[in-house]
């Protein structure tokens, strides 16, 4: 159908464009017009996407008919897919495990998966045990597992206890070197740089320059000794003791004249080595008892338990001197009746600083006789000095006493 043409085109001339060339330009309008819309739509999009992303920055859970809780307890009554390597505690919720079967080999552990969960012996504790019985894995315990593998027969999940209380052994292993404490550890092997001892079930090297103790590596294997930590570095599995820090702090916890309980360790021509609480003390032949003795042997043997008395320490030379003697309640009871030495140690220790607090006392009382104007004392070191009737507070320092060095 021909085109209308107005009043104005017909005065100048104006002529429609041929058919084929109004069919080229129709697509050209179409391509314009539909740019336009698309670019509507992306503004429409974007802006969306920029309210959605401002509502989960700022109100997560607007609009959520249901609580973290009740989407946590939903989760727990269907199984899930766990990925090997994962720990059920690294998860949002918790997943545990119960032990319904045990044989020589591990356990079968129910855990709510789509297959069959087995824990191996030696993935069932951080120590060695022989049946998973010893680490109190029996059926009904219901626990927290590891997944570290999968057996490609059956399917069967792997699992690990052990892997667990590694991690918290090493975080238990920090959180004791932050507090500067002092741990028991057992010595379980000896080599040429010192000692391997196992403190919270981790094996940590002590170097010989680090033990106090003047035993030698193979006398102190299967012993438990006091330690405390130098290193601990997880990542490079690096866990350092000393032993010598450990006694440091214990003998400044020890009084002079105090009573304490200890092992008897060993037995030398000049007396007996004593384990007080980590630290090894000389028991001298000539502190044992009044009576003389000429065979320790008959009298001490290692293992004893006694109660002693700290005479004196040297803790630059990590010294310390004890005796029993002072505890006799007569002279002799500690060959002919121990038991009672052992029963009076406090009584007699209590007597024994009352008579040197009095021989003191009296000591001050005849000095004041020579200088009363000038109210000088005579201190225990031998210094002339200012009267003083305070008594130090650990007591009276014995460490006078005559005794006979170690040969």
């Amino acid at each position: 159908m021909p085109m209308a043409m107005t009043a104005s085109q017909l005065r100048w001339g104006w002529r429609p464009p041929p058919k084929q060339q109004r069919r080229r330009m129709a697509p050209v309008v179409c391509s314009v017009a539909t740019e336009n819309a698309q670019k509507k739509e992306r503004a429409r999009l974007k802006k969306l996407f920029e309210e959605a992303y401002e509502r989960c920055r700022t109100a997560p859970t607007e609009g959520v008919s249901f609580t973290l809780q009740q989407f946590t307890d939903a989760l727990d009554k269907y199984d899930y897919e766990s990925e090997v390597g994962t720990k059920a505690r690294s998860f949002s919720f918790t997943v545990k495990g119960t032990v319904f079967a045990t044989d020589a080999g591990g356990a079968y552990v129910d855990i709510t998966a789509k297959s069959t969960a087995y824990l191996p012996l030696q993935e069932a504790c951080i120590s060695k045990i022989k049946k998973v019985e010893e680490a109190g894995i029996v059926p009904g315990l219901r626990e927290e597992f590891m997944i570290i593998g999968e057996n490609g027969t059956d399917d069967t999940l792997i699992l690990s206890l052990r892997s667990i209380q590694y991690d918290l052994a090493w975080e238990r292993c920090r959180q004791l070197q932050a507090e500067d404490a002092v741990v028991k550890g057992k010595v379980v092997s000896a080599n040429k740089g010192g000692l391997v001892a196992q403190v919270e079930g981790l094996k940590g090297f002590v170097p010989f320059s680090q033990i106090s103790a003047k035993s030698t590596g193979e006398e102190l294997l299967e012993q438990e000794i006091s330690f405390k930590f130098v290193e601990v570095d997880e990542e490079q599995s690096r866990l350092v003791l000393s032993h010598r820090k450990a006694v440091a702090e214990s003998q400044g916890q020890l009084g002079i004249g105090s009573v304490v309980i200890g092992s008897v360790q060993s037995i030398k021509p000049y007396g007996a080595f004593v384990d007080i609480g980590g630290i090894s003390g000389l028991l001298h032949v000539s502190q044992i008892s009044h009576d003389r003795i000429t065979d320790i042997a008959t009298v001490l043997q290692p293992g004893d338990i006694l109660k002693v008395m700290i005479l004196s320490h040297d803790r630059q030379r990590g010294r310390v001197s004890l005796s029993t003697k002072k505890l006799e309640p007569s002279p002799g009871d500690m060959i002919r009746n121990p038991k009672l030495v052992f029963e009076k140690a406090e009584e007699m220790a209590q007597t024994f600083r009352q008579r040197i607090a009095q021989a003191e006392a009296m000591a001050r009382a005849d000095m004041l006789r020579f200088q009363p104007e000038g109210g000088l004392s005579l201190s225990g070191e031998g210094i002339l000095g200012p009267l003083s009737s305070d008594l130090p507070p650990e007591g009276v320092n014995l460490s006078e006493v005559p005794l006979a060095e170690e040969s």
